[in-house]
């Protein structure tokens, strides 16, 4: 069984506004129905697991029935950091569940080549993550103002979502984050604290994140584009 965990529990203060950026219209449905209907549509995928900010599963049912989402999914409360919000997720899953992707809910353009991809991966492997290479050159900088030094680009790769994992592989990563009270940026950070390596699943296509308000203009084009 393949699951999916979408983290929508986020509050997108960097997007600025009153509105939660998850709920803004992009391409004629809010934000998280898009990347929701993706998942929603892939027949790889047995279920899908919400983790979104406590009060608000209704809205997100509202969601379902609206745009007539017809995969099996639970709502389950965010925790205070994103790995608790994943590990809330965990919790939730399947009996039967062997595999999970974890998807960022404003990550709306991700292919289902590359979740497949992933989920393949993840079989074989353990862990995998979507990422796709540095391309801009780039320098570290330990005070934020003057270049320390190079970094080798062609050794760079930027990580996106789905990470995907088998689920006995993840709940013992971020259990051992949770036991040593450390923070992680994302999931494969916690898949290193346990010597678990992670493929990289080469991305083909444009796979942004909504994250600032100039991000909105490419995902619609991006988003337009497909449909």
């Amino acid at each position: 069984m393949i699951s999916a965990l979408i983290v929508a529990a986020g509050k997108g203060s960097r997007m600025g506004g009153k509105t939660d950026k998850l709920f803004l219209n992009i391409a004629g449905r809010p934000l998280v129905a898009q990347t929701w209907g993706r998942f929603d549509t892939a027949p790889f995928i047995d279920e899908i697991i919400l983790v979104v900010r406590d009060g608000r599963q209704s809205e997100f049912a509202g969601l379902a029935a609206k745009y007539n989402f017809t995969k099996p999914c639970r709502f389950v409360a965010g925790g205070k950091e994103r790995q608790d919000s994943v590990w809330n997720g965990l919790q939730q899953l399947s009996a039967q569940s062997e595999i999970v992707a974890i998807q960022d809910a404003a990550r709306p353009c991700t292919s289902l080549e590359l979740i497949q991809a992933t989920i393949e991966a993840a079989r074989q492997h353990g862990a995998a993550v979507a990422a796709q290479p540095v391309t801009d050159t780039i320098k570290l900088s330990e005070d934020g103002q003057t270049i320390t030094r190079h970094l080798n680009r062609a050794q760079l790769w930027a990580v996106q979502t789905p990470q995907t994992f088998r689920v006995e592989v993840i709940r013992r990563a971020l259990a051992q984050v949770r036991a040593k009270s450390l923070q992680v940026t994302d999931d494969t950070a916690a898949c290193e604290l346990i010597g678990q390596p992670v493929r990289l699943v080469l991305g083909r296509e444009p796979n942004p994140k909504v994250t600032l308000p100039d991000d909105v203009p490419y995902v619609e084009m991006l988003l337009s584009r497909k449909s």
